[in-house]
């Protein structure tokens, strides 16, 4: 049986590092700077032949109050309660600290298996807050460096015992299923098992402060992120799995992203940085909006920067609720993403309320209709049908006297959809006439929004030897084709 290891202890005592370490890839932030870590992130974590889930948390602060360090912790708590096992981590080379003490007190209350760990524990400085350790009463601390990968062998040893305990208690919890049926008889009531199907990767994302994490809690039905008043709050990118209304979903949270030239910490980079990553591996893109000031110049970049990635796009206006005058408001939105945003004519426009819930069930179909335009693929038949009626209505200019003819067309590729026209001299078309071809596919085979990929290759592209000069043959092969040689 799996099991949760939830990773806790005060900021900058190398949680991430370690996390990182057990899920094999980079998925969290790590800076010098303490706090980096706000939200709680699982991963697959895998360490022997040990399969687990695995929690990266926020620094334990002693604040109770609702300030975002109070958030933050009672953020960590519930990963507590969650979790089946908590991996207490101490700085070594810092020594056991007041809050050390006061947290261990608080695990050894909630948590039933806690877990002792000493990180940072390479070389002599660190022997005296290994020794410290002991004071905490969580019986004998790992020495451990998650940096370096040191320790993790003794990890392997507290963790194996536990996860036997799960698995025999899982087993003995477990129902018995076994039913004697005569022979060829069928269970006509046995519930057939599910196929899974691979989730929908989702990516929201927007300027700092649009909502995006009192969304994604919304769309969760609990508070798995951290939210607040304060921009910038969530600082890298968070994947969640969630089954949203029968649909299986894994959406991604992103930090807000600001102008390149305000962004200057180290810290807001990789933040950023992270985000576009997250677009990058994304199938569809939420640019999530302010009502009060939508279709900023940074929104139209994030909007640009997905339809060039060839994600498709859905645009959702946040705080909707506290909108007074909403048809106006609705129509002034469309005409501004019709004129500031051509590229993504058609892509679907709808308004939300993170904080009520309300447009969540309209903003789940536009993700849906979305997706399967992006997936969308036009018989070759069609194609060439439709290219035929294009060019009577609008034949392709004659640029410096050369005519241009269209032959073929083929669809190539979709997710997004490409496609493919076989023309003489390609590198002489008007970008308006490719747009002309663009816009009527968008129109004429129902694929609104999405980013469409329009390929133009001459005759002989495929041809390797076009236009390389006749070898000359050699003097001996000239002797040699003499009559009598």
């Amino acid at each position: 049986m799996s099991f949760t290891l939830a990773i806790v202890g005060r900021p900058n005592v190398g949680k991430s590092t370690l996390f990182n370490r057990l899920v094999g890839k980079r998925l969290a932030l790590v800076d010098d700077q303490p706090g980096v870590t706000r939200d709680l992130r699982e991963g697959a974590a895998r360490l022997g032949d040990l399969r687990f889930t695995v929690i990266d948390t926020a620094g334990l602060e002693e604040a109770t109050d609702d300030s975002l360090q109070g958030r933050m912790r009672r953020l960590t708590e519930r990963a507590v309660d969650m979790a089946d096992i908590c991996l207490f981590m101490i700085d070594a080379r810092a020594g056991v600290t007041p809050t050390d003490e006061v947290f261990a007190e608080i695990l050894r209350k909630r948590s039933a298996h806690v877990i002792l760990a000493a990180n940072k524990a390479e070389g002599a400085a660190a022997d005296a807050g290994v020794i410290e350790a002991y004071s905490l009463g969580l019986g004998e601390p790992i020495r451990l460096s998650a940096e370096h990968g040191e320790g993790l062998i003794e990890l392997y040893a507290h963790l194996q015992p536990l996860a036997d305990q799960f698995a025999d208690r899982a087993e003995q919890d477990a129902p018995d299923t076994d039913v004697d049926l005569e022979e060829g008889e069928a269970d006509e009531d046995a519930t057939p098992i599910p196929t899974k199907s691979k989730p929908l990767q989702v990516a929201v994302v927007g300027r700092p402060n649009a909502g995006k994490s009192t969304l994604i809690n919304r769309i969760l039905g609990e508070d798995r992120l951290l939210t607040g008043p304060e921009a910038g709050i969530t600082r890298d990118a968070i994947s969640l799995q969630v089954d949203w209304q029968g649909t299986p979903m894994r959406i991604f949270d992103t930090a807000g992203m600001r102008k390149k030239a305000k962004v200057q910490e180290k810290l807001e980079k990789l933040s950023v940085s992270d985000g576009l990553r997250a677009v990058k591996f994304a199938e569809v893109v939420v640019v999530l909006l302010d009502a009060a000031i939508p279709f900023e110049q940074q929104d139209l970049r994030i909007a640009d920067l997905a339809e060039r990635e060839g994600r498709c796009v859905v645009v959702a206006v946040n705080k909707w609720d506290v909108e007074e005058h909403k048809q106006e408001k609705l129509r002034a939105l469309r005409e501004a993403f019709e004129r500031l945003l051509p590229q993504l004519k058609g892509a679907p426009l709808v308004t939300v309320s993170a904080k009520t819930g309300k447009g969540l069930d309209r903003l789940h179909d536009a993700i849906l209709r979305a997706y399967d335009v992006w997936n969308r693929r036009v018989p070759t038949a069609a194609l060439n049908r439709w290219l035929t009626g294009m060019l009577e209505q609008h034949p392709p200019p004659a640029p410096q006297g050369k005519r241009i003819k269209l032959r073929y067309m083929t669809q190539a590729k979709t997710r997004p959809p490409g496609f493919v026209v076989m023309c003489s001299h390609p590198d002489k078309m008007p970008e308006s006439y490719t747009r002309y071809l663009v816009n009527g596919l968008r129109n004429d085979f129902d694929m609104p929004g999405t980013p469409i990929r329009l390929h133009l290759r001459g005759q002989g592209d495929k041809n390797p030897y076009k236009g390389r000069k006749k070898a000359q043959p050699s003097k001996l092969k000239k002797h040699l084709k003499k009559p009598g040689t």
